[in-house]
């Protein structure tokens, strides 16, 4: 939910709390969590916050995210929360401090105890699944597997966490972006969507059929699985419950996406251009060995 009408804001020498609805491409980062000597979301986002005056340590102002990506995850909502004396100078100049790859799409005044991950009532991600030929109706069927409270410990690397988690919807769709898997849920396990997602895949294909998930969430894990690769996940939305109040971007991120969508078309047409043939004809097409 979006408004274009501004709460009445706090006067400035009180401390206040603020939500933010962050975006970031994930290829350049090696996470969102704060890891020393990695470039990370976390990190810039605090990085961004010190330099405005912000807060002077990111753990007294209760600088807390909703959930953690991994490298190469995108994100198109994101929460991070903190407690600020100055809220307006948040609201007004955040976006011109943080790096082009990241960008905040909205803020929201919350309660002193706000927490984006324990107050969030659910988490949805979307994986694009590019422009593989693959049976989208069959995988769309099969998602709705998914659905329900399940042990996942064939679709995640659960390690010592609980394995069981409740998926709220789950389904298969195509939009003008391409054909893409979204899932909602309350909680994930580490790689669980893209383990989901690199299932769908199979079925897609024709390799696997609606039973194969099902089998594996009864435990038939006789089955090789491995998660599907990070580029095609985005955290898709946050449900906090929040009415956020809309934020245009600096204009360095909308020249960094349309940058970034140039250099993969291009990076489209050399792979095009490089890729082996099965049956080659020196001469005919792409490299025929000649320098």
């Amino acid at each position: 939910m979006e408004t274009d009408q501004a709460p009445d804001q706090a006067p400035a020498e009180d401390k206040v709390r603020l939500a933010f609805r962050t975006c970031y491409l994930g290829d350049r980062f090696a996470g969102s969590q704060m890891q020393a000597g990695s470039r990370t979301v976390e990190g810039e986002f605090v990085a961004a916050c010190m330099r405005l005056g912000l807060f002077p340590d990111w753990r007294s102002a209760g600088f807390y995210a909703a959930g953690r990506t991994d490298r190469g995850v995108h994100s198109r909502g994101q929460v991070y929360a903190f407690t600020t004396p100055h809220p307006d100078r948040a609201i007004a100049a955040l976006n011109w401090q943080l790096p082009p790859d990241c960008w905040c799409t909205g803020y929201a005044i919350v309660g002193p105890q706000f927490h984006p991950r324990y107050d969030a009532r659910s988490r949805t991600y979307r994986y694009y699944f590019g422009e593989a030929e693959l049976d989208y109706a069959a995988m769309d069927k099969a998602s709705r597997s998914f659905c329900g409270s399940h042990n996942f410990t064939g679709f995640a690397r659960a390690n010592d966490k609980n394995p069981n988690r409740c998926v709220l919807s789950a389904k298969v769709a195509e939009s003008g972006c391409g054909a893409f898997f979204e899932v909602r849920a309350e909680s994930y396990l580490w790689h669980m969507v893209r383990y989901m997602a690199a299932a769908l895949v199979l079925v897609g294909e024709g390799r696997a059929g609606e039973s194969f998930i099902q089998a594996r969430l009864a435990g038939d894990l006789s089955t090789l699985l491995g998660p599907a690769s990070p580029e095609g996940l985005v955290l898709w939305d946050v449900d906090c419950g929040l009415g956020f109040v809309r934020l245009e971007a600096d204009d360095r991120s909308r020249r960094f996406v349309v940058a970034t969508k140039a250099r993969h078309s291009v990076m489209v047409r050399v792979c095009e251009v490089l890729e082996p043939d099965e049956n080659p004809v020196p001469g005919k097409g792409g490299y025929d060995g000649a320098l």
